[in-house]
């Protein structure tokens, strides 16, 4: 099974059967869920776990990634939540992530831990798979969604929002948008070798932001947006996956590793 989807509970909207597997690493348990549609088998993980009770620094993200490299994923599609930084970047616009700058600070953020005696690094010039980010922009089009732009992406801890002076901060960084899940997802499927790529839904402005003229970031806020565009996306990651033909050959993700 080699594609995934991380995320975006729209998936069993479409899906014709649904099956579970539980996939036992040295991180963990993972629980995946496998989705039929059209006769092709796609691995669905809910990051959060199914009852969306695991807060951002808490997520296993090794072990989730380390079970779809088991059961043998080298494409991941995933959607992120996330608040904007950029006036034109709107609650409820979608943009493909192809950047990141991580201020998160205790979590556990890669396989590379020495154990074998050889230390390793892992390239970060294109973190988000440029030919999968490709094959998004064109099925999108197909499907009818429109995508605002690319954004650089700042990870944050959790599970407290941010403040706005950190927004500001960050916005003088160059980030557009702001989460608490991507790092070390993103960097963990790229020690594996795995193409993954990134969409976010806008939820709210972030902290601070002039343009949110509220001051603060409501539940409706955030849940409303996040259904506006939830399942045109899914729906676009899963016509990528059923019409076109993937390989690695059009991208550095699978040897992106370099041992020294």
């Amino acid at each position: 099974m080699e594609k995934a989807i991380i995320g975006g509970t729209g998936v069993y909207d479409v899906a014709e059967k649904v099956s579970q597997k539980t996939i036992n690493t040295k991180y963990g348990k993972v629980d995946i869920d496998v989705v039929t549609i059209e006769g092709e088998n796609v691995a669905f993980l809910a990051r959060h776990g199914k009852g969306h009770g695991v807060p951002p620094h808490l997520v296993n993200y090794r072990a989730n990634i380390m079970a779809l490299k088991h059961i043998g994923v080298k494409y991941i599609y995933a959607t992120a939540a996330v608040g904007s930084l950029n006036e034109n970047y709107a609650p409820g616009e979608v943009v493909v992530l192809k950047d990141f700058i991580d201020f998160t600070k205790v979590r556990p953020f890669t396989f590379f831990e020495g154990e074998d005696g050889v230390v390793r690094h892992v390239d970060m010039s294109d973190p988000y798979c440029s030919n999968l980010r490709e094959k998004f922009y064109k099925a999108a089009q197909k499907e009818g969604l429109s995508i605002k732009g690319d954004a650089v992406y700042v990870c944050t801890e959790g599970p407290r929002f941010e403040t706005a002076s950190e927004i500001k901060a960050y916005k003088m960084l160059g980030a557009d948008v702001v989460g608490m899940t991507n790092v070390p997802e993103v960097v963990l499927a790229k020690e594996l070798g795995i193409c993954y790529v990134a969409v976010g839904i806008v939820t709210n402005w972030a902290t601070g932001m002039a343009v949110n003229s509220k001051g603060h970031i409501s539940l409706r806020e955030i849940t409303s947006a996040i259904e506006v565009n939830k399942e045109k996306v899914i729906k676009t990651f899963i016509r990528v996956f059923l019409e076109e033909k993937l390989d690695q050959d059009h991208c550095h993700c699978s040897n992106s590793v370099i041992e020294l």
